[in-house]
Formats: C-alpha cells, sequence, structure tokens
C-alpha cells in the first residue's frame, strides 16, 4: 500500500476545479492501492472564488487541503510550496485543468516502481499518437525549440520537461524543491536538471494528453522560460545548487 499526495496549483480556477476535484476524488474512492491519500490545492493568490470552492469540498472530503501562496508568486512556487508540505510517499502535482488524466498516474507509479526510479514524469513527445487534442502551431513549434535549447545548456537528454504531471518520491522531493529558486515556466527544467544532480534516476513515460482551452501560460510568459534555463546552467555554474 502507498501513501499518495496530489498537489494542484491553481490560480484564478473557480470554474474548472469542482470537475478537476470531482474526477480525482472519483479515481481515488475507486483504488485500493494507497493506504493514505491528501490533495493539496494551493492557491496562487486567486482573485476569484477558488479558494471557496476549495472550502466547499473541504467539507466533503478530508482528504482535500488548501495552502496558501503569499499572493500571487507563480507556478513553480505553488508546486514547490506544495511538494514541500505534503506528507506522501510519492507525490504527484497536476495541472488543475488535468490535460493529462488522473488515471494516467497509474504509468507513472508503474514506471517508477519497474525502473527503480524516484522520479516519473509524464511526456507528449515519447509517443505523439496520445495528444488528442494539439495546441497551436506556434505553441508546438516554441515547445520543441524550447526542448532544443533545453538540451543544449543543460545536458538534459529528455524529450519533454514541461508537460505538468510529473511523480517524485518523497525523497527526492525534499532534496529537489528544497533547492529550487525559480519560480515561473522553468522551474520543471531546474526540479528534473537538480534531481538528476542528485543522483535520483528519472523515467520519461509517455502520457495521454489534452490540450485545454484557457491556459494560464502566455507566450510571453513561456518566453521567460527560455531565460530560466540559462539561469539554471549559470545557477549550476556559480555553485548554487550546492
Amino acid at each position: 500500500m502507498l501513501s499518495l499526495s496530489i498537489i494542484i496549483p491553481a490560480y484564478n480556477e473557480e470554474k474548472r476545479l469542482p470537475s478537476t476535484l470531482d474526477r480525482v476524488l472519483g479515481y481515488l474512492g475507486g483504488n485500493q492501492r494507497y493506504s493514505n491519500v491528501e490533495i493539496l490545492v494551493v492557491d496562487d493568490g486567486s482573485k476569484d472564488g477558488t479558494v471557496e470552492v476549495v472550502n466547499r469540498y473541504r467539507e466533503r472530503a478530508a482528504c482535500i487541503q488548501l495552502v496558501s501562496n503569499p499572493g500571487n508568486r507563480g507556478k513553480g512556487y505553488a508546486v514547490r510550496n506544495g511538494m514541500l508540505k505534503a506528507k506522501g510517499e510519492w507525490r504527484l502535482f497536476t495541472d488543475s485543468d488535468l490535460s493529462s488524466p488522473i488515471e494516467e498516474i497509474e504509468k507513472l507509479l508503474a514506471a517508477a516502481l519497474r525502473e527503480k526510479a524516484q522520479v516519473a514524469f509524464g511526456s507528449r513527445a515519447v509517443n505523439r499518437t496520445l495528444v488528442s487534442v494539439r495546441q497551436s502551431w506556434v505553441r508546438e513549434f516554441s515547445g520543441r525549440f524550447f526542448n532544443l535549447v533545453m538540451r543544449l545548456m543543460t545536458g538534459l537528454p529528455f524529450q519533454d520537461t514541461q508537460c505538468g504531471f510529473k511523480l517524485y518520491h518523497a525523497s527526492a522531493a525534499e532534496a529537489v524543491f528544497g533547492r529550487q529558486i525559480l519560480e515561473g515556466f522553468g522551474f520543471d527544467v531546474e526540479d528534473l536538471f537538480l534531481a538528476v544532480r542528485f543522483g535520483f534516476k528519472c523515467v520519461e513515460v509517455p502520457v495521454r494528453w489534452a490540450n485545454v482551452e484557457g491556459t494560464r501560460v502566455s507566450l510571453l510568459s513561456g518566453l521567460g522560460a527560455f531565460w530560466e534555463v540559462l539561469l539554471v546552467r549559470w545557477y549550476s555554474i556559480s555553485g548554487r545548487y550546492r
């Protein structure tokens, strides 16, 4: 039996959260492999009714917790905050739109246990036939270009670091997120870079994925991730990760 924490970063997600929480609770309710489960919704300074939605669900399900960031700090901060507050042996963070269905965690767990890995993360690039709804050609091109830059700057061999569906063992989560510096969208690269640097085994797992309209990731934010990859390289050279 495994203990599991599910971290959901949320910024102005009052409309999408109910269906997401219903789906996650439904999955957990029909699964007997977990001895203990917690769902941490990390509110990143939302200005809508996100907090009220979470509080309503907390009255229904004791496993749901609300974690509040000190204002709007960014997805990287929210994921780090949730990961470090989580108590589970395995800790999954997933996007609030469930672009990868929660059921895909089965693939991540199976790969981690089979490969004796401490990190298993979802990928849209390993098997693109699993992508049922694609992004615009602009976003797809920028994503592939970003991956090329990322590989050149960090030496990581992975095909898709930006899929928001990643599973960490507690040992890796505490080591990696305790040293994460970036708070923007480059945090995925930083965390995988740190995991590899600290000797944790990471496996890239093809998962089902569908683009969901209403993404919070603007093209400007995406461009910022390029700069953050350079920062990862610089932080490594300058000894910030020691």
